[in-house]
């Protein structure tokens, strides 16, 4: 079989000659199947071998829910200032310039206005690449402007959450946008608007405690994690052993801290079905 052996000794290969599998082209998921990245896109970034859900922002987002992928987005040129010229690693202020470079985004959520399916909404999204999703000053006053655009223009509000929580560089600035976003979310509430809220991975910290959980439906994407605190915190505070998986969608639908777990492939029907039902519309 000297197909697949050297018959001649010494041959040697120069480096720019080999062939390498570009970067990107393959994805492994956590399960070890392995996809072609441009059918993952076609998938929705979901890997069709295990039905796991890659962790996506919220331009792709936008593109799933907005009809035609066309909005028009609210605040898209606020950015977050260095008030109390925080420095761990690095400046915050430098930290800030570098992640804006990185991930060509302004702050950790964006706020689009379109047609889904017909109808009119408001969605924010949160993206993961900037800081980890942290929720400083900029992401609870564009949340707050998102909602009151709603208000003012009677229409639904979606928020789909990916955050690591607080972000500690802004410290009491960033704890203030919980209690803002709350209240934001009673006027709506007030208004009888519907609020939908998609809890995507992860979805941690302070955005679990306050917006993320205020919900007329709670939904979230298949395999997310959905928690407070850490397992090792939550463990030594309560010093109890924790069930495997306990901050897993699964294990918080199936104790009654979410309504649904929608597949990401059926998010636009859903959210819709959900606005029509609370509104009392025809479905569409």
């Amino acid at each position: 079989m000297a197909w697949f052996k050297r018959k001649e000794k010494g041959i040697t290969t120069a480096t720019e000659d080999k062939m390498d599998i570009p970067k990107g082209l393959w994805y492994k998921s956590p399960t070890g199947k392995i996809i072609d990245a441009d059918e993952l896109a076609r998938n929705l970034y979901v890997s069709p071998e295990d039905d796991f859900h890659v962790r996506i922002g919220s331009a792709t987002y936008f593109e799933i829910l907005f009809d035609n992928n066309e909005f028009v987005e609210l605040d898209k040129n606020m950015t977050s200032k260095d008030t109390l010229h925080f420095v761990d690693t690095k400046k915050y202020s430098d930290r800030l310039k570098d992640v804006m470079d990185k991930t060509q985004l302004k702050d950790a959520v964006r706020t689009g206005v379109g047609k889904s399916k017909g109808k009119e909404l408001v969605i924010c999204s949160m993206d993961f690449a900037f800081i980890g999703g942290s929720m400083g000053a900029v992401v609870g006053e564009k949340i707050a402007r998102g909602i009151d655009y709603a208000i003012q223009n009677k229409l639904p509000f979606v928020m789909i959450s990916k955050s690591g929580g607080a972000r500690m560089m802004e410290a009491a600035y960033s704890l203030m946008q919980l209690a803002k976003t709350s209240v934001k979310l009673a006027q709506l509430a007030e208004a009888g608007l519907p609020y939908i809220s998609l809890c995507t991975d992860p979805t941690t910290g302070g955005t679990t405690a306050s917006y993320a959980m205020l919900g007329d439906i709670n939904i979230s994407e298949p395999g997310a994690l959905i928690g407070f605190a850490g397992p090792r915190v939550v463990r030594d505070t309560t010093g109890k052993d924790l069930p495997e998986g306990f901050q897993t969608a699964e294990f918080l639908l199936e104790h009654g801290f979410l309504d649904f777990i929608t597949p990401r492939k059926e998010l636009k029907d859903k959210i819709n079905l959900y606005i029509d039902l609370i509104q009392n519309n025809d479905i569409r």
